[in-house]
């Protein structure tokens, strides 16, 4: 049988052409005036998840890293 995608997985993560996953960072989305300006300037980057963190994704998206 085929193994589905864990669609929670699928909005959040990404994989690129390399092979890494990558994410946007939380805490963007609402509540941005109670936050520093140094904050929300680290919140602008994506970043990409270690390799111990990648086994977890890659098992709840079978079909994304091909």
């Amino acid at each position: 049988m085929k193994i589905k995608t864990k669609k929670a997985a699928a909005k959040r993560f990404s994989f690129t052409a390399t092979g890494k996953i990558k994410f946007k960072r939380t805490g963007k989305r609402h509540n941005m005036g109670n936050k520093s300006s140094i904050d929300k300037l680290g919140k602008r980057a994506g970043g990409y998840l270690f390799e111990g963190d990648m086994k977890h994704i890659q098992k709840c998206m079978p079909y994304g890293s091909q």
